[in-house]
């Protein structure tokens, strides 16, 4: 099997929750900061602005999202929003932190490759907006939905259903570190054993 079946918009997390602009800085609306930073996240879970990568992405962002520095990982960011990727329908943010310039809110998801987790994000403020810098781990972790999200996204890639559900059992059986080393840091290695074990 190709390895590009590893690359699924599940391990994209940006794509899910990646902020978008919604005309002018997000710091400058009513409520506080709290308020803006809870905006943006909303805001992010349906956006396909390409332009997000740049104006409410840091660039530490899109460097480890997409493996690449600089220039490079920026317009890597901007095709992949183009192509379209999995969006959310809804998010819930809650416990949301403010030190200095940084931040950290607990984000539940509604809809997309993400459904049913929640997961901790970190915020970063650049010249009065806050901008999206990270993504910390699940905070609430749903093992069943994450192999229901992979096995629907193999088999749109053409996997056959077989091979889908093999992978995805592996994957429900994973632990949550596991999980979280396949999701935040981009290991595709537990990926990799299972698709070569389930095409044995």
């Amino acid at each position: 099997m190709k390895k590009s079946l590893l690359i699924l918009p599940l391990v994209l997390l940006a794509s899910a929750l990646a902020l978008s602009a919604c005309g002018g800085g997000s710091s400058s609306s009513g409520g506080g900061e709290e308020a803006a930073i809870e905006e943006a996240i909303e805001t992010a879970a349906t956006s396909s602005d390409p332009s997000k990568c740049s104006e409410v992405q840091t660039e530490f962002l899109n460097d480890t999202e997409t493996g690449k520095s600089g220039e490079a990982a920026l317009k890597t960011c901007e095709e992949e929003v183009e192509e379209g990727n999995d969006q959310a329908e809804a998010v819930t943010v809650s416990k949301i932190e403010i030190e200095g310039e940084g931040a950290a809110a607990v984000v539940a998801i509604e809809g997309s490759a993400l459904n049913g987790q929640t997961i901790a994000v970190a915020m970063e403020k650049e010249e009065g907006d806050w901008k999206l810098d990270g993504f910390m781990g699940f905070m609430k972790y749903d093992p069943a939905g994450i192999a229901a999200a992979i096995e629907e996204q193999l088999e749109e890639k053409e996997a056959s259903p077989e091979v889908a559900t093999c992978v995805a059992e592996g994957v429900e059986e994973m632990s949550e570190e596991e999980a979280e080393a396949m999701v935040f840091e981009k290991n595709s290695e537990g990926l990799e054993e299972l698709l070569a074990a389930c095409n044995e």
